[in-house]
């Protein structure tokens, strides 16, 4: 009788052990300046927010002008020879306070109408004149002023009836357009355009032209004088020189 043979049990493979897990390591605090930091950041920004938000403050009041002056000084008018052109010769006016004189009028003029005379010669104390005339190029310059009389005559009363009027003196004989004069600031002004005819010795014509500008400034009266020679072979000044000159002058005039 055989006998089975024998089996060997097989012994299971043995099993790995499972490594141990690890715990997660915590997170290590954060140190304790980074908290302050993000503290002042954050109030940085709400007290920018706030700024932002607020209005922003008017601008302050602008200081008040100190109102020009109007008081003249006659000695000032020296100054005002600055506005000549290069190459003009200056010296002391020594004539009578009046564009009539300026104009080459020397004897006692006659306006026509009659009142327009006050145009020509404005109420002026002579005694009170300071003032120069230059020579040049583009003609003659007169600037003057004077101490006002009292019954000297604003010129806006006179306009209506001098717009055209005339006037005689001896052998000249003269022209004249008048309108309102160039902006000065608390005064009145006037402009004549003056076209002048003088008859000399055997009858001969000479002809020139004037254009003056005049400023009544209370208790003074200043005026510029433009005498150009219509057959000159030089150019005269610019149609705005003399306008611009009487601004200018009244303004040296009050400092």
């Amino acid at each position: 009788m055989r006998t089975a043979p024998m089996r060997t049990a097989r012994t299971p493979p043995a099993t790995r052990p499972k490594p141990p897990e690890r715990a997660l390591a915590k997170p290590s605090p954060k140190p304790w300046y980074q908290h302050r930091v993000r503290l002042v950041v954050a109030c940085a920004l709400a007290l920018l927010g706030i700024a932002c938000a607020q209005p922003a403050p008017p601008p302050p009041a602008a200081a008040p002008e100190k109102p020009a002056s109007t008081t003249v000084n006659p000695a000032r008018i020296d100054r005002a020879r600055d506005g000549l052109p290069d190459g003009y010769e200056v010296t002391p006016y020594t004539g009578s306070p009046a564009p009539f004189a300026s104009w080459g009028l020397q004897e006692s003029a006659v306006a026509d109408p009659a009142q327009c005379a006050t145009l020509g010669a404005p109420a002026v104390d002579p005694a009170s004149a300071r003032g120069w005339s230059a020579s040049g190029a583009g003609g003659i310059v007169y600037a003057v002023v004077a101490g006002a009389a009292p019954e000297a005559t604003p010129p806006s009363q006179l306009f209506g009836e001098c717009a055209q009027w005339s006037v005689t003196a001896g052998r000249a004989t003269a022209t004249v357009t008048t309108r309102p004069g160039p902006a000065v600031d608390a005064a009145q002004t006037s402009a004549m355009s003056t076209a002048i005819t003088i008859v000399v010795e055997g009858g001969t014509e000479t002809r020139s032209h004037a254009d003056t500008f005049v400023a009544y400034l209370g208790d003074h009266v200043c005026y510029i004088v433009v005498v150009t020679d219509p057959g000159s072979p030089h150019p005269g000044l610019a149609p705005e020189f003399g306008s611009d000159l009487l601004v200018e002058t009244v303004s040296t005039l009050r400092g």
